[in-house]
């Protein structure tokens, strides 16, 4: 539902100020609640199991993981993993998955991750992050269009902004803090009709950080309505 249509729903017309928090929340609280656990421990689990490349949240749609996979491009593959999971080896992966895929269509999450650990530089192989990480958050974000998002809930939330209100964004990912910067700045240097409050983005203090980590990756931008 969009920020209108909800507060004509609630008999409102217009609002002071209004608090955002992006969309990654709601994908992972939605996926807890489906799976009973987090979006990056069900990841990893997929890494690891047999389990059906899919990562649908609405299975009525029938662009699923497997589909990119197996009948994107190269090129057009390695966009989205470079694009979606800022993966530096985003074209050798492409590559590589194209090659593959001639010989067996890729079905399973551990036969992606196995492809990509074999064909990554070897410290990178036993980096920090499982070689296969990035990947499997690019195609997530792909399948679900969760970026998508952003730019029109920005513009909504300040069609219903009173002159003088203020927007609150707070982001949990680089992808995400990116779109809201880019759309504020063009919004500001194109119409003029908001003013950015935090020329850089708000982030916890170490205390915060170390009482509720998942604050460690939250960023607060601010703008106001001319």
């Amino acid at each position: 539902m969009e920020t209108g249509e909800l507060l004509s729903l609630l008999g409102v017309g217009t609002l002071c100020s209004l608090i955002v928090t992006w969309v990654f929340t709601g994908i992972k609280d939605y996926i807890k609640k489906r799976h009973g656990d987090t979006v990056e421990s069900r990841e990893a689990r997929m890494r690891h199991q047999e389990e059906k490349l899919d990562m649908r949240l609405d299975e009525s749609q029938s662009l699923s993981a497997e589909s990119i996979v197996n009948e994107y491009s190269e090129e057009a593959l390695a966009d989205v993993i470079y694009k979606y999971g800022e993966e530096r080896y985003s074209r050798r992966i492409a590559r590589t998955i194209v090659e593959k895929r001639k010989e067996k269509k890729i079905e399973t999450s551990s036969e992606l991750a196995y492809i990509i650990s074999g064909c990554v530089p070897r410290e990178y192989r036993y980096g920090r992050i499982h070689p296969a990480t990035r990947t499997f958050q690019a195609l997530r974000i792909g399948v679900n269009k969760e970026l998508d998002r952003i730019s029109p809930a920005l513009e909504n939330a300040l069609r219903v902004l009173n002159k003088g209100g203020r927007v609150a964004v707070i982001t949990f990912h680089s992808l995400e803090d990116r779109i809201v910067k880019w759309y504020f700045k063009d919004r500001y240097e194109k119409y003029g009709d908001i003013s950015i409050i935090t020329k850089k983005p708000i982030i916890p203090t170490d205390k915060e950080c170390d009482e509720n980590p998942p604050s460690r990756s939250a960023k607060l931008r601010i703008v106001e309505k001319r």
